[in-house]
C-alpha cells in the first residue's frame, strides 16, 4: 500500500540527493538546498537530514537550507566542531540552528561551544541533560554492540504503542520505521544511540535570549514535562512555542504548522500558520 509520507519525502530525496561529505575525518550527510539567510538543521536519532523535507520545500526559495545527517562516528563535542567546519567550508558566518531532540542538543552545544556562528538556536523536542540515562532502555544496552535487532525492536515498540493511540499518524510511525530497519544504517544508528548516552554536559548558552527558541509538543511520549520545563528553564527563550499535539515529530505530523513557525523565527512572509505574537505561542 502507497504511503503518501514515504512518496513524499522519496520524491524530494531524488531532486535533491545527500551528498556526502568528510567533515574531520567523519563522513556527513547534507542536504544544501536554496539560498538567503542560512537555516542549518539537525535531525534527531530517527531521520536523515530529509526528514524535514517539507520545511525545505516550503522554504528553499527563501532561505538556504543545510540539512546533516549524523556520521557513524564520534560524538557530541565532536560534531560541534564538525558543524564549523561545514560552515566555514561553506562560507557561511552565521545560521540560525535549529536540532530537533538529539539534533536540540548538539544545537545546544553549538550555541555554547561557537555562539559567533549561532545567530538563533532553536532547541525543538530536546532534552538538557543525559543524567540517567543509562539507566533506560535501550540506553542501559551496550549499544556498540548488541544485536540491532534488539535496539530496532525497541524503537518498534515505542512507535507501535504510538501508532496504536494515534492510528491517523500510521504513515508517519509506517516512515520512521523504515528509517530504523535500514535507511538509517546499523552503524550510525548505532551510534546516535551511543553520543547521545554518552554527551557531555551542556556548558551554558550565552546568546541573548531573543535570539534563543524552543519548541515542545504536549503529548511528547518521548520528552516528559519535566523534562521539557528543564529546557526552558536552562534556555530561558524569548520564544516558546508549544504544539498542543504532534508528538516527538510535529514537523512532520503538522507541516503546515511548522513551516509557519520557521518562518516566525527567520523574519519571513508567511504562507503557513500564523502562530500570532508573544513569549509564549500555542496552538
Amino acid at each position: 500500500m502507497s504511503n503518501p509520507l514515504i512518496d513524499s519525502r522519496d520524491a524530494f530525496a531524488a531532486r535533491h540527493p545527500e551528498q556526502r561529505i568528510d567533515l574531520n575525518g567523519r563522513e556527513w550527510g547534507l542536504v544544501d538546498v536554496g539560498s538567503g539567510p542560512v537555516l542549518l538543521l539537525i535531525p534527531g536519532t530517527l531521520g536523515r537530514g530529509d526528514i524535514f523535507w517539507q520545511q525545505i520545500e516550503a522554504l528553499k526559495d527563501r532561505v538556504r537550507i543545510l540539512a546533516v545527517t549524523y556520521p557513524s562516528s564520534g560524538g557530541v563535542a565532536d560534531w560541534s566542531g564538525d558543524l564549523v567546519t561545514l560552515l566555514d567550508r561553506l562560507g557561511v558566518e552565521r545560521a540560525v540552528v535549529l536540532g530537533s531532540s538529539l539534533g536540540g542538543y548538539l544545537a545546544q552545544y553549538l550555541a555554547a561551544d561557537a555562539p559567533g556562528r549561532v545567530l538563533k538556536l532553536v532547541g525543538a523536542n530536546t532534552l538538557c541533560s543525559v543524567q540517567g540515562l543509562d539507566q533506560r532502555m535501550p540506553y542501559a544496552l551496550d549499544l556498540m554492540n548488541a544485536p540491532i535487532a534488539d535496539l530496532r525492536a525497541g524503537f518498534g515498540m515505542g512507535l507501535g504503542a504510538w501508532a496504536a493511540a494515534h492510528p491517523d499518524q500510521a504513515d508517519l510511525v509506517a516512515l520512521l520505521m523504515a528509517e530504523v530497519n535500514g535507511r538509517i544504517p546499523e552503524a550510525e544508528l548505532r551510534n546516535r544511540l551511543n553520543a547521545t548516552k554518552t554527551a557531555p554536559d551542556l556548558p551554558p548558552v550565552a546568546l541573548p535570549r531573543t535570539d534563543i527558541v524552543t519548541i515542545e509538543a504536549d503529548d511528547d511520549p518521548l520528552i516528559p514535562p519535566q523534562m521539557r520545563a528543564a529546557v526552558r528553564a536552562r534556555l530561558n527563550p524569548g520564544c516558546a512555542y508549544r504544539f498542543l499535539s504532534g508528538g516527538h515529530f510535529p514537523y512532520v505530523a503538522r507541516p503546515a504548522d511548522y513551516t509557519g513557525l520557521l518562518e516566525q523565527v527567520m523574519g519571513l512572509a508567511l504562507t503557513g500558520t500564523d502562530w500570532g505574537t508573544g513569549e509564549e505561542r500555542a496552538l
